[in-house]
Protein backbone atom coordinates (compact mmCIF):
# COMPACT_ATOMS: atom_id res chain seq x y z
CA UNK A 1 0.00 0.00 0.00
CA UNK A 2 2.72 2.57 0.75
CA UNK A 3 4.13 1.96 -2.74
CA UNK A 4 0.71 2.61 -4.34
CA UNK A 5 0.38 5.84 -2.39
CA UNK A 6 3.85 6.90 -3.48
CA UNK A 7 3.00 6.17 -7.12
CA UNK A 8 -0.20 8.20 -6.88
CA UNK A 9 1.58 11.19 -5.35
CA UNK A 10 4.20 11.00 -8.08
CA UNK A 11 1.54 11.17 -10.79
CA UNK A 12 -0.05 14.13 -9.03
CA UNK A 13 3.35 15.86 -9.01
CA UNK A 14 3.79 15.20 -12.74
CA UNK A 15 0.29 16.46 -13.45
CA UNK A 16 1.05 19.68 -11.60
CA UNK A 17 4.15 20.18 -13.73
CA UNK A 18 2.24 19.55 -16.94
CA UNK A 19 -0.55 21.93 -15.97
CA UNK A 20 1.95 24.62 -14.99
CA UNK A 21 4.04 24.22 -18.12
CA UNK A 22 0.89 24.61 -20.23
CA UNK A 23 -0.07 27.73 -18.25
CA UNK A 24 -3.40 26.05 -17.51
CA UNK A 25 -3.32 26.28 -13.74
CA UNK A 26 -1.14 28.99 -12.31
CA UNK A 27 -2.96 28.40 -9.03
CA UNK A 28 -0.89 25.25 -8.47
CA UNK A 29 2.14 27.50 -8.20
CA UNK A 30 1.95 29.43 -4.93
CA UNK A 31 5.11 31.29 -5.89
CA UNK A 32 3.92 32.31 -9.40
CA UNK A 33 4.25 36.05 -9.82
CA UNK A 34 1.67 38.31 -11.43
CA UNK A 35 4.31 39.08 -14.05
CA UNK A 36 4.11 35.49 -15.31
CA UNK A 37 0.32 35.63 -15.50
CA UNK A 38 0.46 38.88 -17.43
CA UNK A 39 2.95 37.39 -19.87
CA UNK A 40 0.47 34.70 -20.87
CA UNK A 41 -1.93 37.29 -22.29
CA UNK A 42 0.60 39.50 -24.04
CA UNK A 43 -0.74 40.26 -27.56
CA UNK A 44 2.69 40.70 -29.14
CA UNK A 45 5.63 38.96 -27.56
CA UNK A 46 8.11 40.97 -29.60
CA UNK A 47 6.72 44.38 -28.70
CA UNK A 48 8.45 46.41 -26.01
CA UNK A 49 6.55 46.49 -22.75
CA UNK A 50 4.01 49.32 -22.76
CA UNK A 51 3.77 51.85 -19.97
CA UNK A 52 6.13 49.80 -17.83
CA UNK A 53 8.55 51.26 -15.38
CA UNK A 54 12.06 51.69 -16.69
CA UNK A 55 14.38 48.76 -16.26
CA UNK A 56 16.54 48.83 -13.13
CA UNK A 57 19.83 50.51 -14.02
CA UNK A 58 22.87 48.40 -14.71
CA UNK A 59 25.17 48.65 -11.66
CA UNK A 60 28.59 50.04 -12.46
CA UNK A 61 31.14 47.26 -12.75
CA UNK A 62 28.55 44.48 -12.96
CA UNK A 63 30.32 41.23 -13.84
CA UNK A 64 29.13 38.06 -15.52
CA UNK A 65 28.18 35.15 -13.29
CA UNK A 66 31.26 32.89 -13.01
CA UNK A 67 31.50 29.37 -14.36
CA UNK A 68 32.69 26.53 -12.12
CA UNK A 69 36.01 24.73 -12.33
CA UNK A 70 36.23 21.21 -13.74
CA UNK A 71 36.77 18.77 -10.87
CA UNK A 72 39.63 16.27 -11.36
CA UNK A 73 39.01 12.69 -12.47
CA UNK A 74 37.81 10.32 -9.76
CA UNK A 75 40.73 8.54 -8.09
CA UNK A 76 38.90 6.02 -5.91
CA UNK A 77 39.05 2.42 -7.09
CA UNK A 78 36.01 1.23 -5.14
CA UNK A 79 32.47 2.59 -4.82
CA UNK A 80 32.20 5.29 -2.15
CA UNK A 81 29.69 7.55 -0.46
CA UNK A 82 30.01 10.99 -2.03
CA UNK A 83 28.36 13.97 -0.35
CA UNK A 84 27.37 16.92 -2.54
CA UNK A 85 25.86 20.20 -1.31
CA UNK A 86 24.17 22.64 -3.67
CA UNK A 87 22.56 25.93 -2.70
CA UNK A 88 20.16 27.75 -4.99
CA UNK A 89 20.98 31.46 -5.00
CA UNK A 90 19.67 34.48 -6.89
CA UNK A 91 22.46 36.47 -8.55
CA UNK A 92 22.43 39.55 -10.78
CA UNK A 93 25.00 39.20 -13.57
CA UNK A 94 26.06 40.62 -16.91
CA UNK A 95 24.40 38.83 -19.84
CA UNK A 96 25.76 41.03 -22.65
CA UNK A 97 27.17 44.53 -23.03
CA UNK A 98 24.77 46.83 -21.21
CA UNK A 99 22.37 43.98 -20.44
CA UNK A 100 22.01 42.54 -16.96
CA UNK A 101 19.95 39.52 -15.96
CA UNK A 102 18.45 38.06 -12.82
CA UNK A 103 19.98 34.59 -12.67
CA UNK A 104 18.99 31.73 -10.42
CA UNK A 105 22.00 29.53 -9.75
CA UNK A 106 23.32 26.46 -8.04
CA UNK A 107 26.19 27.66 -5.80
CA UNK A 108 26.40 31.02 -7.55
CA UNK A 109 27.73 29.76 -10.91
CA UNK A 110 26.30 29.17 -14.38
CA UNK A 111 26.34 26.32 -15.14
CA UNK A 112 26.13 24.81 -11.68
CA UNK A 113 29.05 22.80 -10.28
CA UNK A 114 29.99 19.65 -12.17
CA UNK A 115 29.16 16.65 -10.01
CA UNK A 116 31.82 14.05 -10.86
CA UNK A 117 31.55 10.54 -9.45
CA UNK A 118 32.38 6.93 -10.24
CA UNK A 119 29.90 4.32 -11.45
CA UNK A 120 28.69 2.50 -8.35
CA UNK A 121 29.15 5.46 -5.99
CA UNK A 122 26.31 6.43 -3.70
CA UNK A 123 25.67 10.16 -3.81
CA UNK A 124 24.08 11.99 -0.89
CA UNK A 125 22.83 15.26 -2.29
CA UNK A 126 21.88 18.14 -0.02
CA UNK A 127 19.88 20.92 -1.69
CA UNK A 128 19.54 24.20 0.17
CA UNK A 129 17.35 27.04 -1.02
CA UNK A 130 18.64 30.37 0.24
CA UNK A 131 16.34 32.40 2.48
CA UNK A 132 16.26 35.32 0.06
CA UNK A 133 15.24 33.11 -2.88
CA UNK A 134 12.03 34.41 -4.52
CA UNK A 135 10.62 30.92 -5.23
CA UNK A 136 10.91 27.22 -4.44
CA UNK A 137 13.58 25.20 -6.23
CA UNK A 138 14.54 21.55 -6.73
CA UNK A 139 16.87 19.29 -8.71
CA UNK A 140 16.24 16.59 -11.31
CA UNK A 141 19.37 14.66 -12.31
CA UNK A 142 19.08 12.72 -15.57
CA UNK A 143 21.59 10.19 -14.23
CA UNK A 144 19.30 9.20 -11.33
CA UNK A 145 17.09 6.12 -11.41
CA UNK A 146 14.12 7.12 -9.24
CA UNK A 147 10.91 9.21 -9.37
CA UNK A 148 11.52 12.53 -11.06
CA UNK A 149 15.29 12.01 -10.96
CA UNK A 150 15.13 13.55 -7.49
CA UNK A 151 12.81 16.36 -8.54
CA UNK A 152 9.87 14.99 -6.61
CA UNK A 153 11.67 14.73 -3.25
CA UNK A 154 13.60 18.02 -3.46
CA UNK A 155 10.83 20.60 -3.89
CA UNK A 156 12.41 23.06 -1.47
CA UNK A 157 10.91 26.41 -0.39
CA UNK A 158 13.09 29.41 0.48
CA UNK A 159 15.14 28.83 3.63
CA UNK A 160 14.58 25.05 3.62
CA UNK A 161 16.83 22.04 2.91
CA UNK A 162 16.17 18.70 1.18
CA UNK A 163 18.45 15.63 1.24
CA UNK A 164 18.27 12.41 -0.76
CA UNK A 165 20.58 9.59 -1.84
CA UNK A 166 20.98 7.82 -5.16
CA UNK A 167 23.32 5.26 -6.63
CA UNK A 168 25.19 6.25 -9.80
CA UNK A 169 24.25 3.19 -11.83
CA UNK A 170 25.10 4.15 -15.40
CA UNK A 171 28.31 5.75 -16.75
CA UNK A 172 28.03 8.80 -18.97
CA UNK A 173 27.36 12.54 -18.87
CA UNK A 174 23.95 13.71 -17.69
CA UNK A 175 22.15 17.04 -17.36
CA UNK A 176 20.75 18.16 -14.03
CA UNK A 177 18.31 21.02 -13.64
CA UNK A 178 15.59 22.52 -11.48
CA UNK A 179 12.28 20.64 -11.73
CA UNK A 180 9.95 23.14 -10.07
CA UNK A 181 7.06 24.35 -12.26
CA UNK A 182 7.27 26.04 -14.56
CA UNK A 183 10.42 24.12 -15.38
CA UNK A 184 11.62 26.02 -18.50
CA UNK A 185 11.34 29.28 -16.57
CA UNK A 186 13.80 27.96 -13.98
CA UNK A 187 16.10 26.54 -16.64
CA UNK A 188 16.21 29.83 -18.52
CA UNK A 189 17.36 31.52 -15.31
CA UNK A 190 20.46 29.31 -15.06
CA UNK A 191 19.50 26.37 -12.84
CA UNK A 192 21.33 23.57 -14.65
CA UNK A 193 24.60 21.65 -14.68
CA UNK A 194 26.26 18.31 -15.48
CA UNK A 195 26.54 15.05 -13.59
CA UNK A 196 29.55 13.08 -14.85
CA UNK A 197 29.59 9.40 -13.97
CA UNK A 198 32.92 7.79 -14.89
CA UNK A 199 33.21 4.08 -15.64
CA UNK A 200 35.12 2.10 -12.98
CA UNK A 201 38.42 2.44 -14.85
CA UNK A 202 37.81 6.09 -15.72
CA UNK A 203 38.31 7.62 -19.15
CA UNK A 204 41.76 7.85 -20.78
CA UNK A 205 43.88 10.68 -19.43
CA UNK A 206 43.92 13.88 -21.49
CA UNK A 207 45.87 17.13 -21.20
CA UNK A 208 42.95 19.55 -20.82
CA UNK A 209 39.35 19.21 -19.68
CA UNK A 210 36.69 21.89 -20.06
CA UNK A 211 33.05 22.29 -19.01
CA UNK A 212 30.71 24.14 -21.40
CA UNK A 213 26.92 24.37 -21.43
CA UNK A 214 24.63 26.02 -23.95
CA UNK A 215 21.31 27.64 -23.08
CA UNK A 216 18.69 29.94 -24.57
CA UNK A 217 17.49 33.08 -22.77
CA UNK A 218 14.29 35.08 -23.23
CA UNK A 219 13.95 38.70 -22.09
CA UNK A 220 10.93 40.90 -21.51
CA UNK A 221 10.52 43.89 -23.77
CA UNK A 222 13.40 45.21 -25.85
CA UNK A 223 16.34 42.85 -25.32
CA UNK A 224 18.78 45.56 -26.43
CA UNK A 225 17.64 48.03 -23.77
CA UNK A 226 20.25 48.73 -21.13
CA UNK A 227 19.40 47.63 -17.61
CA UNK A 228 18.53 44.56 -15.55
CA UNK A 229 16.10 42.30 -17.42
CA UNK A 230 13.60 39.67 -16.33
CA UNK A 231 12.67 36.49 -18.19
CA UNK A 232 9.79 36.53 -20.70
CA UNK A 233 7.46 33.54 -20.46
CA UNK A 234 5.64 34.38 -23.70
CA UNK A 235 8.80 34.26 -25.80
CA UNK A 236 9.78 31.07 -24.03
CA UNK A 237 6.50 29.41 -24.92
CA UNK A 238 6.85 30.11 -28.64
CA UNK A 239 10.60 29.38 -28.60
CA UNK A 240 11.94 32.76 -29.70
CA UNK A 241 15.09 33.35 -27.65
CA UNK A 242 16.83 36.70 -27.52
CA UNK A 243 20.14 35.06 -26.63
CA UNK A 244 21.73 31.64 -27.15
CA UNK A 245 24.89 31.48 -25.08
CA UNK A 246 27.61 29.31 -23.64
CA UNK A 247 28.06 29.28 -19.86
CA UNK A 248 25.37 31.82 -19.19
CA UNK A 249 26.44 34.96 -21.03
CA UNK A 250 27.74 36.44 -24.27
CA UNK A 251 31.54 36.35 -24.30
CA UNK A 252 31.86 33.91 -21.41
CA UNK A 253 34.54 32.00 -23.38
CA UNK A 254 36.30 34.99 -24.95
CA UNK A 255 39.41 37.07 -24.30
CA UNK A 256 40.94 36.18 -20.94
CA UNK A 257 38.16 33.62 -20.43
CA UNK A 258 38.93 31.70 -23.65
CA UNK A 259 39.81 28.02 -23.39
CA UNK A 260 43.55 27.31 -23.69
CA UNK A 261 45.65 24.49 -25.14
CA UNK A 262 49.03 23.82 -26.74
CA UNK A 263 49.91 22.08 -29.98
CA UNK A 264 50.07 18.35 -29.36
CA UNK A 265 47.69 18.40 -26.39
CA UNK A 266 44.43 16.46 -26.28
CA UNK A 267 41.38 18.48 -25.24
CA UNK A 268 38.24 16.98 -23.72
CA UNK A 269 35.07 19.09 -23.51
CA UNK A 270 32.12 18.05 -21.37
CA UNK A 271 29.33 19.78 -23.26
CA UNK A 272 25.70 20.03 -22.21
CA UNK A 273 22.65 21.70 -23.66
CA UNK A 274 20.30 23.04 -20.98
CA UNK A 275 17.81 24.42 -23.49
CA UNK A 276 15.11 24.86 -22.37
CA UNK A 277 14.11 24.73 -26.06
CA UNK A 278 16.88 24.91 -28.65
CA UNK A 279 18.72 21.84 -29.98
CA UNK A 280 22.48 22.37 -30.44
CA UNK A 281 24.65 21.38 -33.40
CA UNK A 282 27.95 21.62 -31.53
CA UNK A 283 31.02 22.25 -33.69
CA UNK A 284 34.55 23.61 -33.27
CA UNK A 285 35.56 25.46 -36.44
CA UNK A 286 38.86 24.06 -37.71
CA UNK A 287 38.75 20.84 -35.70
CA UNK A 288 37.43 17.31 -36.19
CA UNK A 289 36.40 15.49 -33.04
CA UNK A 290 38.60 12.41 -32.61
CA UNK A 291 36.01 11.03 -30.21
CA UNK A 292 32.40 11.89 -29.50
CA UNK A 293 30.22 10.28 -26.85
CA UNK A 294 26.85 10.93 -28.54
CA UNK A 295 24.13 12.13 -26.18
CA UNK A 296 26.46 11.46 -23.23
CA UNK A 297 26.77 7.73 -23.93
CA UNK A 298 29.54 5.60 -22.43
CA UNK A 299 30.54 4.49 -25.94
CA UNK A 300 32.22 6.80 -28.46
CA UNK A 301 32.29 7.52 -32.19
CA UNK A 302 35.34 8.72 -34.12
CA UNK A 303 36.09 11.50 -36.62
CA UNK A 304 32.93 13.57 -36.17
CA UNK A 305 32.55 17.10 -37.57
CA UNK A 306 29.49 18.29 -35.63
CA UNK A 307 27.41 16.54 -33.00
CA UNK A 308 23.74 16.97 -32.28
CA UNK A 309 22.97 17.66 -28.61
CA UNK A 310 19.27 17.81 -27.73
CA UNK A 311 17.84 20.12 -25.12
CA UNK A 312 18.35 18.22 -21.89
CA UNK A 313 21.25 16.25 -23.40
CA UNK A 314 25.02 16.20 -23.15
CA UNK A 315 28.12 14.85 -24.85
CA UNK A 316 31.87 14.44 -24.47
CA UNK A 317 34.12 15.47 -27.36
CA UNK A 318 37.87 15.00 -27.64
CA UNK A 319 40.44 16.19 -30.16
CA UNK A 320 44.18 16.70 -30.43
CA UNK A 321 45.33 20.25 -31.16
CA UNK A 322 47.50 20.05 -34.29
CA UNK A 323 47.92 23.65 -35.44
CA UNK A 324 48.29 26.90 -33.43
CA UNK A 325 45.62 29.55 -33.69
CA UNK A 326 42.19 30.55 -32.46
CA UNK A 327 39.34 28.08 -32.86
CA UNK A 328 35.67 29.03 -32.49
CA UNK A 329 33.13 26.92 -30.61
CA UNK A 330 29.70 27.33 -32.21
CA UNK A 331 26.23 25.97 -32.50
CA UNK A 332 26.22 25.26 -36.25
CA UNK A 333 22.69 26.61 -36.46
CA UNK A 334 24.78 29.63 -37.31
CA UNK A 335 22.13 32.30 -36.96
CA UNK A 336 22.70 31.82 -33.25
CA UNK A 337 26.13 33.41 -33.58
CA UNK A 338 24.22 36.68 -33.72
CA UNK A 339 22.59 35.75 -30.41
CA UNK A 340 25.86 35.03 -28.62
CA UNK A 341 26.59 31.33 -29.24
CA UNK A 342 30.34 31.60 -29.70
CA UNK A 343 33.34 30.62 -27.62
CA UNK A 344 37.07 30.50 -28.30
CA UNK A 345 39.90 28.01 -27.89
CA UNK A 346 43.37 29.53 -28.16
CA UNK A 347 46.06 27.03 -29.15
CA UNK A 348 49.71 28.00 -28.74
CA UNK A 349 52.75 26.33 -30.24
CA UNK A 350 54.97 26.05 -33.33
CA UNK A 351 53.51 26.05 -36.85
CA UNK A 352 52.68 22.69 -38.40
CA UNK A 353 52.93 23.21 -42.19
CA UNK A 354 52.62 19.48 -42.79
CA UNK A 355 49.04 19.74 -41.56
CA UNK A 356 48.07 23.33 -42.46
CA UNK A 357 49.71 26.30 -44.16
CA UNK A 358 48.57 29.39 -46.02
CA UNK A 359 50.16 29.70 -49.48
CA UNK A 360 48.52 32.93 -50.68
CA UNK A 361 45.87 35.10 -49.13
CA UNK A 362 43.51 36.58 -51.70
CA UNK A 363 41.99 39.11 -49.29
CA UNK A 364 41.74 40.09 -45.66
CA UNK A 365 38.17 38.83 -45.46
CA UNK A 366 37.59 36.02 -43.01
CA UNK A 367 35.51 33.02 -43.81
CA UNK A 368 34.83 29.64 -42.32
CA UNK A 369 32.39 26.78 -42.30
Amino acid sequence: MPQDHDRTSHYEWLAAIMRASAFAAVAVLPWASSAIAEEQNAPDINAPAQEEAALPALPEGLERVPAPEVPPPVKSKKPALVRVTLETRSVTGLLADGVGYQYWTYNGTVPGPMIRVRQGDTVELTLKNSEDSPVSHSIDLHGVLGPGGGGKVTQTPPGATSIFRFKAMKPGVFIYHCATPMIPYHLAHGLYGLLVVEPPGGWPKVDREYYVMQSDIYLKGDAAESGIHEAAVGKMEVEQPDYVVFNGSVGSLAKERALKAKVGETVRIFFGNAGPNSVSSFHVIGEIFDKVHPEGAAESLSNVQSTLVPAGGATIVEFKAQVPGTYILVDHSLGRLQKGAAGYLEVEGPPNPGVFQSIKRGSLASGSH
